[in-house]
């Protein structure tokens, strides 16, 4: 099973930008389904943004279509989110999930890899 690490979090001020990141220990993703996840204090986790590489196909939640865009480097050993616009809502815990095949789901169950999570604030 693929291990999953996230860095990139942090604080910023509403408005500002931030680019979180996902690796596989240098494994490809792009056999796999990837998306990122979110879970504010007291919410469940919810949708943010998958990528099937192989496919070309990306999806988003509608709260950050045209904010958010995730990728893979060319080496498809790291999958980005580059989230800008920022808004205070945008503040949760921010998890990096795999699957195979290489089928991308919003919701968290069909995912059967995840990352430790990583702090996202957004400040007003």
């Amino acid at each position: 099973q693929v291990q999953l690490v996230e860095s990139g979090g942090g604080s910023v001020q509403a408005g500002g930008s931030l680019r979180l990141s996902c690796t596989a220990s240098g494994r490809s993703l792009s056999r796999y389904a990837m998306g990122w996840f979110r879970q504010a204090p007291g919410k469940e986790r919810e949708f943010v943004a998958t990528i099937n590489w192989s496919a070309g196909t990306t999806y988003y939640a509608d709260s950050v279509k045209g904010r958010f865009a995730i990728s893979l480097d060319n080496a498809e050993t790291v999958m980005y989110l580059q989230m800008n616009s920022l808004k205070p809502e945008d503040t949760a815990v921010y998890y990096c999930a795999g699957r195979r095949p290489p089928v991308g789901f919003a919701t968290p169950g069909p995912y059967d890899a995840w990352g430790q999570g990583i702090q996202v604030t957004v400040s007003s």
